[in-house]
Order: C-alpha cells, then sequence, then structure tokens
C-alpha cells in the first residue's frame, strides 16, 4: 500500500492556490466596489455615489472620477496614502478599479482595449540625418522597441503594425486607466541617452558669462533627500555623444539603491562594445566631468576619478520607484528615433462578437466531446480522467491568473489542444491497463502496471511537446507567445494530472475496496497487427504528401501569406449609427477580398470601425516575383 498524503497534500494546496488565483473570474461594478470599501461616509459621500451612478458613460473609473470632481476623499479611505496630496483621488480610484478587476484577463480580440497611434520623427535617428535615413529600418526598428516595452505589461499580446513610412498602431488589451497613463508615458519615452564630457573650465567659463563653441548649457536638478530642498548646478556640456556612446550599448539596466544615502538610483550594465568604449573614454579623461543626458535633460555629472573597466555605470537622481522602473525599462530598450502619440482610441473586440461566440462555442464543444467519449468509452475509469481534465483546466486557469497573463482565442485553442493531450495520457494508461487484467493481473497489480509501463510513452509525447511550446512562448510575439505560453503550462499540467492525480484516486478507491475491476468498452478487438509491414508503402505516401504541399505553396508563392506577412490595406469607416459587425464581416468575405479583420473604434469624437483587408491571391497575378507588398497602414480619409 503506497501513502499518499504527501502526494494528497501537493495535489489539494495547488489545486486551492490555483482556485485562489483565478477567484473571481469576472469584474465587479466599481461604483459598487468604491462603496463597499469607504468609511466614514456621509451625504456628501452618498452623493458622490449617486452622480457617478447618473454619469451617462460607460466608463465607470471617469464616472467616479467625475462625479467626485474636487472633493476630497481621503477622508473615506484612510488607508490609501499617496506620494502627493493631490494624486489621493487617483491613488483611491486605482485600487477600486484593481480590487473590481476580474483575475482573467481577455485579449484584445475578446474585449477590444485601447489604441494608440504613434508619430515616429525619422529625420532624428540615431546616427542618420534627413537626407540620407532609412525610414523603413528606422520604422522596424521602433516596433522592434516599442514591443519589447509593452511586453513589460505581462502577456497582454499587443498588436503592433506600421502604418504608412512614420508611424505605427499600438493596440493594447483592456488596460485599467492607470495602465493607459503609464502606457503612454512608457511608449512616448524616447529614452536617447548620451555620455558627454564637461568642459575643463566649465566653472570658470560661466561665472564669466561665456560659453563655448561645440558645448552648450545644461543644468541638472537635485533634491537633498533629507530637506527636500532642490538646487540647481548648470555645465557647459558637450554637444553630442563622446565617441559615439549612447544608449543603444545598454545591455542591462535596472534599479537599485545607493547603500549610503538609501536612494534609488539606475545601474546599467554596456555591451562589449560600449564596455570597451566606456573603459576608453573614462581612461582618457581621468579628472573631468562626464554628462549623462537622458532625452536632453542632465541627470548628472559626476567626475571621473579613475579608469571604469568592466563595463558599468550608474545614473543618479531623484527617483521614486515608478519612475525608477519605468526609466530602466525604456533604457534597456531605447529608441533611435523619437515618438509621440498623434492619437488615442477606445477599440472593440477584434473578431467581433459572433466570432467570439463562434470560436469558444467550438472550444467548449472541443472539450465537452472529449470528456463525453472518455465516460463512454472508459465508464468508471473514463470518469476519473475527467475528474483529473478539471483539475488540469482549474490549474491551467490558475497559473494563467497569477502571470497575470491575458485569454486570447489562440489561448482558448491551447485550452483545448490540452485538454486532448490530458485524456490521450489517459488513454495510453487504460489501454495499458486492459492488457494486464488481460494477462491475469490482479486490481492493484494492473493499475501499478499500466501506470509504470505508459510512463516513458506520456513523458516522451509530453517533453516533445514542451519543447515545441517553450520556444513559441520564449520567441513568439502577440497571439503565437500567448499560444506558447497557454500550451506549455497546459502541457505540464497534463503530466501532473494524468500521473499524479488519477493514480491518486485509483488508491484511494481501492483502498476503501469501492472497486473490485475496471470494465471498459472493446471496439478493436484485434492487437496482433503487423503495423511494420506497412512502414515502405506508408513512407512513401507520407512523404509523397509532404512534397505535393511544399509544391503547392512555392506556386501559389505571396498568396499564401496572411495579412500578417504580406500587409494589406487599412481603411476607417466612421457612422453616425452603430455598425453590425457580423454582416459587415460577411459582406466583404463574399466579396473575395482574401482576410479580412473588422474592428470597432471609438474616439472621442468620432465613432466607426476599422477595416484590414489582406492581399488576395489574385493581387500576386502580376509577376511580382512573390515579394511583399508594403500596403499595410496606408489609411484612406474617414468617409
Amino acid at each position: 500500500m503506497r501513502n499518499n498524503k504527501f502526494r494528497w497534500v501537493i495535489v489539494i494546496f495547488i489545486t486551492a492556490w490555483a482556485i485562489y488565483s483565478f477567484y473571481p473570474p469576472e469584474g465587479r461594478n466599481q461604483i459598487d466596489v468604491f462603496q463597499e470599501l469607504a468609511s466614514n461616509k456621509d451625504t456628501n459621500f452618498t452623493a458622490i455615489v449617486e452622480r457617478a451612478r447618473k454619469e451617462p458613460t460607460a466608463n465607470q473609473y471617469l464616472a467616479l472620477q467625475t462625479a467626485i470632481g474636487t472633493n476630497d476623499i481621503s477622508k473615506y479611505f484612510p488607508g490609501v496614502k499617496a506620494n502627493m496630496p493631490a494624486d489621493n483621488t487617483r491613488a483611491i480610484l486605482n485600487k477600486v478599479q484593481k480590487e473590481a478587476a476580474g483575475k482573467v484577463k481577455l485579449g484584445l480580440d475578446l474585449q477590444g482595449g485601447t489604441s494608440f497611434l504613434v508619430g515616429v520623427d525619422t529625420t532624428k535617428a540615431t546616427g542618420t540625418n534627413a537626407v540620407n535615413v532609412d525610414k523603413q529600418a528606422v520604422l522596424e526598428q521602433a516596433i522592434e522597441v516599442l514591443r519589447k516595452r509593452v511586453d513589460r505589461f505581462g502577456v497582454a499580446e499587443p498588436i503592433l503594425q506600421p502604418q504608412g513610412e512614420n508611424r505605427i498602431l499600438i493596440q493594447l488589451p483592456g488596460l485599467s486607466e492607470a495602465d493607459i497613463n503609464t502606457a503612454r508615458d512608457t511608449i512616448e519615452k524616447a529614452a536617447f541617452l548620451e555620455f558627454r564630457l564637461v568642459h575643463p573650465e566649465s566653472r570658470q567659463l560661466l561665472e564669466q558669462g561665456l560659453g563655448a563653441p561645440g558645448y552648450e548649457r545644461l543644468s541638472e536638478r537635485r533634491r537633498d533627500p533629507k530637506t527636500g530642498q532642490e538646487s540647481v548646478s548648470t555645465y557647459l556640456v558637450k554637444r553630442g555623444a563622446e565617441r559615439g556612446l549612447t544608449g543603444k550599448y545598454v545591455r542591462r539596466s535596472y534599479p537599485t539603491r545607493d547603500q549610503m544615502s538609501g536612494g534609488l538610483k539606475i545601474a546599467m550594465d554596456f555591451d562589449d562594445k560600449g564596455g570597451d568604449l566606456f573603459g576608453d573614454i573614462t581612461t582618457d579623461n581621468v579628472g573631468r566631468q562626464m554628462a549623462i543626458v537622458l532625452d536632453g535633460v542632465l541627470y548628472s555629472a559626476p567626475v571621473i576619478k579613475g579608469p571604469i573597466r568592466g563595463g558599468s555605470a550608474v545614473i543618479e537622481g531623484d527617483f521614486d520607484m515608478k519612475q525608477a522602473n519605468e526609466l530602466a525599462n525604456v533604457l534597456q530598450n531605447p529608441l533611435e528615433a523619437p515618438v509621440k502619440i498623434v492619437e488615442q482610441r477606445g477599440v472593440g473586440p477584434s473578431l467581433g462578437a459572433d466570432s467570439i461566440r463562434s470560436g469558444v462555442r467550438s472550444a467548449l464543444i472541443g472539450v465537452v466531446a472529449v470528456a463525453v467519449f472518455m465516460l463512454v468509452y472508459y465508464m468508471m475509469a473514463g470518469a476519473v480522467a475527467n475528474v483529473a481534465l478539471l483539475v488540469n483546466i482549474i490549474i491551467l486557469l490558475g497559473i494563467l491568473c497569477a502571470s497575470h497573463a491575458t485569454l486570447t482565442l489562440p489561448g482558448i485553442a491551447g485550452f483545448a489542444l490540452t485538454a486532448g493531450m490530458a485524456v490521450d495520457a489517459n488513454v495510453l494508461i487504460y489501454e495499458r491497463l486492459r492488457e494486464e487484467m488481460a494477462a491475469g493481473k490482479t486490481l492493484r497489480a494492473a493499475i501499478s502496471a499500466g501506470y509504470s509501463k505508459a510512463f516513458t510513452t506520456i513523458f516522451d509525447s509530453h517533453v516533445t511537446t514542451l519543447i515545441s511550446s517553450i520556444i513559441l512562448w520564449a520567441m513568439g510575439t502577440g497571439p503565437i507567445k500567448g499560444f506558447g505560453f497557454t500550451l506549455t503550462w497546459g502541457v505540464a499540467a497534463s503530466l501532473f494530472t494524468s500521473l499524479v492525480v488519477t493514480r491518486l484516486l485509483f488508491d484511494w478507491m481501492l483502498s476503501r475496496n469501492m472497486i473490485k475491476t475496471i470494465n471498459m468498452l472493446h471496439l478493436v478487438k484485434g492487437s496482433h497487427i503487423d503495423f511494420m509491414k506497412f512502414a515502405k508503402p506508408a513512407f512513401i505516401i507520407s512523404w509523397t504528401i509532404i512534397l505535393i504541399g511544399i509544391g503547392w505553396g512555392f506556386k501559389r508563392g505571396h498568396g499564401v501569406m496572411g495579412v500578417d506577412f504580406a500587409g494589406g490595406a487599412m481603411v476607417r469607416l466612421s457612422s453616425p449609427q452603430a455598425v453590425d459587425i457580423s454582416k459587415a464581416r460577411s459582406i466583404l468575405e463574399g466579396a473575395k477580398l482574401g482576410e479580412v479583420s473588422i474592428t470597432r473604434f471609438q474616439g472621442s469624437e468620432m465613432q466607426g470601425v476599422q477595416v484590414t483587408v489582406g492581399i488576395p491571391e489574385t493581387a500576386n497575378a502580376g509577376g511580382d516575383s512573390g515579394q511583399p507588398r508594403r500596403k499595410r497602414g496606408k489609411r484612406s480619409n474617414n468617409c
């Protein structure tokens, strides 16, 4: 008899943690939560709540903000303190929004989100000028950098697309108001870091009111951590980075605390080339000051006391933790050209309610069909497998919510695939179990042998899938990254539930004499089929199909690519009336324009739909040698 107490503790703990992590799954009304969290309520507080409920906007955060107005609500929330008294209302509303939010976060395709249209100043790219700048290269670099920045918000599955020659569309799913403001600040920071030298006679020249050719005046503002008093120091700083040492050589940046003052500073590690440049500069300029300039602002100007090898540096300043984290983020992902948010909009679910219902329904049908098959074919053992499948889904949801990941349709597909793999492992175990019982073993011995003999096959199949899913998760972006994340943890949970949870349930039933035998259907009686004699024909047929598929792909050329790879055209249409997205999609698909995506948007002054159309296969019929057409992002006028 196996001692399973420790195993039961692990299973119960993991399941309880998972339930805690995703409960409550759906969000609550923010105004109700605002009312629940408050204390010391009076007539003024009641009036604020009533005004908020009557606000015409559907955004509850904005409704509360408008209803509060200039009222001081800090006395109703004594436990919430902001850094500055003026920020109390925002801090309280952010806490309310966090408490009201459901644990399951939906992606842009399921719930919509926020859209930023970002303009890129390609004429100010690092190391280029307005004459010879490669605008396409600058835009692509900006997209990659901004993708890394917004990825810091979690597995939010952002959508980033080029719009013409100098704009980027960024769509982020369901951010809170606080996160939207943080996203704006993070996106717009150019983080153009330069290491410049200070003029050796800076103080004397400035005292005489003089300047120097090739130098400019920059001021450093510092706050005394003890007294809070601010001081300003002005220097003559060389124009341009010394020997081209800029933020593009920063490999890693992170906030850290000064051991003496306790204040926050930003530590940086250079790559090999940057470390060599920094070492050479400090070696050749001992005794001079080096100015650390970020986006044209002087942060510090320390004296070079000696050669600094090893490729590290520090930015000192008056930072709080939020500022330090944001600055470290943008320094690690520097832009080569300044960016500015041109437009901000709210966007609806990119798939439309009809596609969402269809996708969710298909996934649910798949999971239910698998569960019903297991119950019918394997009877009581199938019920055990279904219990393990339920635990699998609970654990996967818990991991999804604890990781602050977003659930999208590709993620739901990952759930369905996980369900199939979970019961597939049980099928392998049960078929081994059937063979052991047919050999005359006792039920306990048959169960033990069934799990033991099936382990290697189950482990191998799961590990090979894990290798692929981890690569998708680590190297993919957007929906691919989300699918890889869900599949990775789903496969890991499947391995745990199929080998541990089901075995525990069988041992528990055996210990209480609840089962004497395990009955299963047996539709395929033959078990002595010589599959190997079909090896050569199967090999030939398989490779024939593969080669035909590859050849057909080359024949289609550009037409085999979707809008993500080949680009397309984007049109924004505004309308005074609500647009039926399912009807619009049906009309556009009937026109055979290729891949079509329709997204509802709402700005401050207009609303409507945004239609993205992929290049249809027939558009390549002019002999363009299969080269992608860069049409995506060309916008029509609003009509």
